[in-house]
């Protein structure tokens, strides 16, 4: 073990109590010592020793600072497309899709969203105009998929306490595409507005909500508390 400390280059200080010996194999083990190194905390020292047969002749193979299981370390590396999350596009910042993008397609190619109510867009995607690349299939699968399962889908909170839903809504407008039957924008700027939500979504500001009658709270009728005796309990 002394052997083992003598072989680690660092200041005395530096160098912690004995934590343990581990026979790698044969002819060959590995100590290890607690790190005080200011900034390493829970990271230890590893000494390898090894030796030969018949040999009472013992080398240093190694000496390393590797961190212990407490031990701070830097976060698995991950490229940066793929770190990208919602919400982290800021005001200046540029995120461009890759040129692979599985999401969008060139405007050129036939992507089967066909929106049978804006004539003006069949003739220009058949000509070969406007914007240059378009979602593909699989791109509008997605974002089907993450309006269905966000806070405005079917089955929000919001949705399944609500009497109407938002297909039979005046402030419903749908969007266009082959996404219309199933999506559209709130309009209600008291409710959901600006988002993009479910048909089968709904909430209590429909527009076919009737007002309560008298002055009660929508929930119950108006009572005169003038009435009401106050009991003191026994």
């Amino acid at each position: 073990m002394d052997q083992a400390r003598d072989a680690i280059d660092a200041d005395d200080r530096e160098i912690g109590d004995h934590l343990d010996a581990v026979t790698e194999a044969d002819y060959t083990l590995t100590h290890y010592f607690a790190a005080n190194v200011p900034g390493y905390r829970g990271w230890q020292w590893c000494v390898v020793l090894a030796g030969c047969p018949d040999s009472d002749d013992v080398t240093i193979n190694e000496v390393a600072l590797l961190p212990g299981s407490s031990a701070l370390t830097a976060p698995v590396w991950v490229p940066w497309d793929q770190r990208v999350r919602p919400g982290d596009l800021h005001p200046g910042d540029l995120l461009a899709a890759p040129a692979d993008d599985p999401r969008l397609v060139p405007g050129y190619v036939d992507n089967g969203d066909f929106d049978l109510v804006d004539e003006e867009a069949a003739v220009a995607e058949e000509i070969g105009l406007g914007r240059k690349r378009l979602l593909s299939r699989d791109g509008r699968l997605d974002a089907a998929q993450r309006w269905v399962d966000g806070d405005h889908g079917p089955a929000a909170d919001m949705a399944r306490s609500a009497r109407h839903n938002c297909l039979t809504c005046a402030f419903y407008l749908p969007v266009v595409g082959s996404l219309r039957a199933a999506f559209g924008v709130c309009a209600n700027e008291f409710s959901a507005d600006g988002h993009v939500v479910h048909a089968e979504y709904g909430c209590g500001a429909h527009s076919d909500v009737k007002a309560p009658e008298g002055a009660g709270s929508p929930a119950f009728d108006a009572y005169d508390d003038g009435a009401v005796e106050i009991h003191a309990n026994s």
